[in-house]
């Protein structure tokens, strides 16, 4: 197993908050694909147009999928990866708006294709980064228009006008779907009182999983929490005390877990962790974090309280059985619970999994 990678809990001008973060690396992932089959379009199109172009143009391009690789490598290096990931954007679209340039700049027609990572940044980045990403394009196209072709945007502004208003129009529309479709899934996905997830975003999370692990045959760990004595909360403090703790509770519980891993209410005062790449060991590790947390954490109305867990895990090699794995968390949950409370408990036999 290898050293495990922690995130910082803090947002930036990038991203909100730790949970914008998570939803920043798992859109990278899906984009990845995407991009890289994006980039080998502009590249046939630029070996297409080689006779009339040159080859210099596939220079930048080829720069432009070395930039994603490196940053690819730092993202899981970085507490902030969003950082490294912004600055990979911009060097690509650098390196595009160079291509732009060897293909006759804003006289040629390859100056729309700046407009093609505009549509990516409102998926990953914060209205900020957005702003900052469409600004940075205006003037790398700007600086393209007169750099190879001065006297023809003096002579004739709409060279650089139309392609420059349709990069902020992509900007503006896919913010605002961004922004519209987030709002829907959140309402669907989120537990109003925590603001975790909630079982039915926990459902097409273990699809997801499922489908990883046939391929990549990492392990997965499985955490099951559940706060000690919380009915007594309840009882001595009332209703609206015990809210308060638990959305303390979820607090510390997101702060001690990497940006990957992805924290669940199961209802009540229960909590599940999924962890990708975990083996039952790291698995152990990371619930007696969370145990430590809570039991030392600053709870509302100065509340003390402690949490009990049970931990198990996936084989590496086989492909993640979520039902099983599972079945072996909750009944060493039951296990903390009946030997004390106030503990971690880890499955007392292997999971049975399915290849």
């Amino acid at each position: 197993m290898g050293k495990e990678r922690h995130f910082s809990t803090r947002g930036t001008w990038l991203v909100a908050d730790e949970a914008g973060r998570g939803r920043m690396l798992d859109m990278d992932q899906r984009l990845a694909p995407v991009r890289r089959a994006a980039l080998a379009v502009l590249g046939l199109g630029l070996v297409a147009s080689g006779p009339w172009f040159g080859w210099w143009p596939l220079l930048p391009l080829a720069v432009a999928a070395i930039s994603f690789a490196v940053a690819e490598r730092w993202t899981n290096r970085s507490p902030t990866p969003e950082y490294a990931i912004f600055a990979a954007w911009a060097l690509t679209q650098l390196t595009i708006a160079a291509a732009v340039a060897l293909s006759d700049g804003p006289v040629g027609v390859a100056m729309a294709w700046m407009a093609l990572p505009v549509v990516t940044l409102s998926a990953r980045f914060s209205l900020q980064g957005v702003v900052w990403g469409v600004a940075i394009t205006l003037g790398l196209m700007i600086a393209v228009s007169f750099g190879v072709h001065a006297e023809r945007i003096i002579n004739d502004p709409p060279l650089l006008i139309m392609p420059a208003s349709l990069v902020i129009g992509l900007g503006m529309l896919s913010t605002a779907l961004m922004r519209s479709d987030m709002e829907h899934r959140s309402e669907a996905v989120v537990d109003p009182l925590t603001g975790m997830l909630n079982r039915k975003a926990l459902a097409a999370r273990i699809a997801e999983l499922t489908q990883q692990s046939r391929v990549s045959g990492e392990p997965i760990g499985v955490i099951v929490g559940d706060v000690d004595h919380f009915k007594a909360i309840n009882d001595s403090h009332g209703h609206s005390t015990g809210d308060d703790v638990l959305r303390d509770v979820a607090y510390l519980l997101r702060k001690q877990l990497r940006a990957f891993d992805l924290v669940y209410r199961l209802g009540g005062e229960e909590f599940l962790v999924l962890l990708p790449g975990s083996d039952l060991e790291s698995a152990q590790r990371g619930a007696e974090r969370l145990r430590v947390a809570v039991a030392e954490g600053s709870m509302a109305a100065g509340v003390k309280l402690t949490m009990s867990f049970g931990v198990s895990a996936s084989q590496r090699g086989n492909a993640f059985d979520y039902d099983a794995v599972f079945a072996e968390a909750d009944a060493a949950l039951y296990e903390a619970k009946r030997g004390g409370r106030d503990q971690v408990v880890v499955g007392a036999r292997e999971p049975v999994l399915v290849a």
